[in-house]
């Protein structure tokens, strides 16, 4: 199976992405602002429970699991996403588990390279080391520490990161031959958790929202259906595959830079879209006045796992 015409044909989202990409690139002079979001040293309790690779699907989910508690437990908002990720590599080790997939020992590997991909991004922003870390992940990086951000924002910045930048480069890492068509079989049903994912989160932001005194969160979030849906998780993860087949299949360095430059662009131009949805400028005023005054990560991270025990995700 090699790449063909549908591998390289840009679909509508992926130009609007890239023309939003290229609009800030010209706009600030560089793909996102330079200046590091720490405010202070490296944390080293975070640095050390993050220095070396993932082992297993075990030792990733219990480091990332550590690294949201204790993240949760300073107010750090790169909790967020980290909350909706270990949820997600907990759900598809137990459909390993359950023989959901066709190539299990690939799935487990799949889970680790894209772990790794998070895990040196978070080590080199906690380094300060700007020039390692992914424009995507910069961005989320940064974004979560303005204080500017919805929680909303914060995991799908995340999502949009691993999913448009790492995960091309992950299929790469782990192989995506022989038996292609089968382990794109699985390459689709681990994504679909994701989707599933995001639902969950959108309906524990009604949840929290509601809680704290927004009577139509609900309503709002409705609102943002437009920007969740451009980030396109069905897209996104069509074109990450595409991105590794086009990579693998000619291994030709012009299209090596090519496919970077692709996924450069367009991770990036779904952060900035992300940052800047088509929403009423007074709602998201109220929106961060309530969740700096009343909604504590723990909030969050409560309703998402209750929301997450109601709707038990499946894998297909």
């Amino acid at each position: 199976m090699t790449a063909g015409v549908r591998t390289y044909t840009p679909t509508r989202a992926e130009l609007r992405a890239v023309a939003r990409a290229l609009r800030k690139r010209v706009g600030q002079g560089d793909w996102v602002p330079v200046e590091s979001h720490r405010k202070g040293p490296p944390d080293d309790r975070l640095l050390q429970t993050m220095a070396d690779p993932f082992r297993s699907v075990d030792d990733v989910l219990d480091r990332l699991g550590e690294a949201e508690a204790y993240l949760r437990q300073r107010s750090d908002r790169r909790s967020v996403f980290l909350t909706v990720y270990t949820e997600m590599t907990a759900t598809v080790k137990r459909g390993i588990e359950s023989g959901t997939f066709e190539s299990p020992a690939w799935v487990r590997d799949y889970l680790v390279a894209f772990a790794e991909r998070y895990r040196t991004a978070l080590l080199g922003a906690e380094r300060g080391e700007l020039a390692t870390i992914p424009p995507a992940w910069r961005l989320a990086f940064q974004a979560s520490a303005s204080g500017e951000t919805l929680f909303l924002q914060d995991a799908l910045l995340g999502v949009n990161a691993h999913i448009n930048h790492d995960l091309a480069y992950s299929l790469c890492d782990v192989g995506i031959d022989p038996d292609r068509r089968a382990k794109h079989r699985d390459h689709d049903r681990i994504n679909d958790v994701l989707r599933q994912l995001v639902d969950v989160v959108q309906r524990a932001m009604a949840d929290i929202y509601d809680a704290g005194g927004y009577a139509h969160a609900d309503e709002w979030l409705a609102s943002v259906d437009e920007t969740v849906t451009y980030v396109g998780l069905s897209e996104a993860r069509s074109l990450a595959w595409r991105n590794a087949v086009l990579i693998v299949d000619t291994r030709w360095p012009p299209v090596e830079r090519f496919v970077d430059w692709r996924i450069r662009a367009i991770s990036t131009g779904v952060g900035y879209l992300l940052l800047t949805p088509s929403v009423d400028p007074a709602v998201l005023r109220t929106l961060r006045h309530l969740e700096r005054e009343t909604l504590p990560l723990t909030s969050l991270e409560a309703t998402f796992r209750q929301r997450v025990g109601d709707v038990k995700l499946d894998i297909e």
